[in-house]
């Protein structure tokens, strides 16, 4: 889209207020976060609509600073999982891993450990293909939280998903191992289906890896 577009031209405004807001200088003191904020909040929309991600980007993560200058943690993780998507869009694998995981650190703040550890999640997700080892971390981390706060049925798809990137790197005692510690979980919320289906696929894993001991030794543990 053109820079002479009036509404993209608008938004350059409301960010070059809103950073003038947020200035410390000789006449301003305090910076105005409470005016500011709706104004980033405002060209990160104008700019994502003309697709200029590096600029809408930008935007969301001043809002969030604002957001957080506000005390207003949730929306702040919101804005940064907005920053997050569209540094995907952008390739900036870097900067994905950090804005959801900043997100989730707001969303813990906020006492909400679910949309912290989707937060994680969502930002795997998003980093499978360009940094799967990242990923995989993030996708452990994600279920880590949820076992900790005894919410292990939460977590069934992230085990899923996780699963499936070891499977697609060929890592497949990580994959066994992940089976195992899910069929775990599944067993602590009484969901005996789940468990059975990840034990019996901790099997299939091994009898594929060729590993025959490993593949007896969990079919002997399970029963």
């Amino acid at each position: 889209m053109a820079q002479s577009d009036p509404k993209l031209a608008e938004a350059e405004k409301m960010m070059k207020k809103a950073d003038k807001l947020t200035k410390l200088s000789f006449t301003r003191w305090k910076a105005e976060w409470n005016t500011a904020t709706p104004l980033y909040e405002q060209a990160a929309l104008a700019f994502r609509f003309a697709k200029e991600n590096t600029k809408a980007k930008e935007a969301y993560e001043k809002a969030a600073t604002g957001q957080e200058r506000l005390s207003s943690p949730w929306q702040a993780a919101k804005h940064l999982e907005s920053a997050g998507a569209l540094a995907k869009e952008l390739e900036n694998w870097n900067e994905v891993a950090d804005f959801y995981k900043r997100a989730c650190e707001l969303y813990t703040e906020c006492g909400k450990p679910q949309p912290a550890s989707d937060a994680l999640a969502r930002g795997a997700r998003a980093l499978e293909d360009a940094v799967p080892d990242e990923a995989v971390r993030m996708y452990i981390d994600s279920c880590g939280m949820l076992e900790d706060e005894g919410k292990e049925q939460m977590a069934f798809d992230t085990y899923r998903a996780v699963t499936n990137l070891y499977l697609k790197l060929e890592r497949f005692s990580d994959a066994a191992t992940i089976l195992l510690r899910w069929g775990l979980a599944a067993d602590k919320s009484k969901a005996i289906h789940s468990q059975c289906k990840a034990y019996l696929s901790a099997i299939i894993v091994y009898l594929y890896a060729h590993d025959i001991k490993q593949a007896e030794q969990c079919y002997n543990d399970c029963s």
